[in-house]
């Protein structure tokens, strides 16, 4: 498949994506296909992930388990392209598989939860982050909102489309299924910290590239280059290697200090700010702009995907 009917059937998902998103009608009635891939992750912890092992051998198996999960979806992807109606079966697939329209609506929901009081912020907001909601103070919850917006529009909309881009269906599937991987074993946690080491590594891996160009997304989407000078400058402090780099940029453009240091759980993260010349006192309105921006930005990936299937 050429780079303009990848284009063209890219520009379609995320059509498709903004309009239907996650109908709820569907997906309670039959597993959607990332839970169907947690399925098959967590039978690969079950199996693989044996306590008693070495640290050596647990590394070793979770490297075996991870280069199981990429043939997967390999597979998968290349058995999808091989059916009659490929290119439609592509199309809904891959807006399956992205994710712009629930993002924007759980982060959506942490602003309307707030303007009903800080507990309805803190139940809205623990839907979509891994922090403990009860220490966070209603500024806390805004910016633990904005920042989970900015970082899963990297790993949940603009990593997506590029491994398509790259690879078509098998390079999508096999990223959604690594970047699935990560959540559920690539944590540092004691069962995790050798098992889960090559699928953390490899979805930072797969992800580098995807999260500088969000940064690229949203300077484009405010007409500015403040929020890429920003992440260029700041992004290198955040505890991970990709996900400054999105907050860095939505930062500077709102005008905000974002990360920072946080809990999760019992553990403390002290992490420097993200644009510290921002202001702290994030709110409600500020949620919605950021909200504003990521669909700039999607709008923006979308004429993109357009004009290249036109000209290339």
């Amino acid at each position: 498949m050429d780079i303009s009917a990848i284009l063209l059937l890219l520009a379609i998902a995320l059509a498709l994506d903004a309009v239907f998103g996650e109908p709820e009608w569907l997906w309670s009635r039959i597993p959607h296909p990332i839970v169907l891939g947690g399925r098959a992750i967590g039978w690969l912890d079950w199996r693989l992930n044996r306590q008693t092992d070495s640290a050596r051998q647990q590394k070793i198996n979770g490297i075996a388990a991870v280069v199981l999960i990429v043939a997967g979806g390999i597979m998968l992807g290349l058995l999808i392209e091989a059916l009659p109606l490929a290119d439609v079966l592509s199309a809904i697939t891959a807006a399956i598989l992205l994710s712009h329209r629930s993002l924007v609506q759980h982060v959506e929901g942490v602003a309307l939860g707030l303007m009903n009081g800080p507990d309805e912020g803190r139940r809205a907001v623990a839907r979509i982050v891994g922090r403990d909601p009860d220490v966070l103070d209603e500024h806390g919850v805004a910016r633990a909102a904005i920042e989970s917006g900015a970082e899963n529009f990297a790993d949940g909309i603009v990593a997506p489309a590029f491994w398509f881009v790259l690879g078509g269906l098998p390079g999508l599937i096999a990223y959604k299924l690594v970047n699935t991987a990560d959540s559920m074993i690539g944590h540092r946690s004691e069962k995790y910290r050798h098992f889960g080491w090559a699928a953390a590594r490899l979805d930072d891996l797969m992800n580098l590239v995807p999260a500088r160009l969000t940064a690229l997304l949203f300077a484009l989407a405010d007409l500015s280059l403040r929020g890429l000078k920003i992440a260029g400058r700041d992004a290198r402090g955040h505890r991970s290697p990709n996900a400054g780099w999105p907050e860095a940029a939505m930062a500077a453009i709102l005008g905000l200090a974002l990360a920072g240091p946080r809990r999760y759980g019992s553990e403390l993260v002290d992490d420097p700010w993200m644009h510290p010349e921002g202001r702290t006192d994030a709110t409600p309105g500020d949620i919605t702009e950021s909200v504003n921006l990521l669909w700039r930005a999607w709008a923006v990936m979308f004429g993109l995907s357009v004009l290249g299937a036109i000209i290339l």
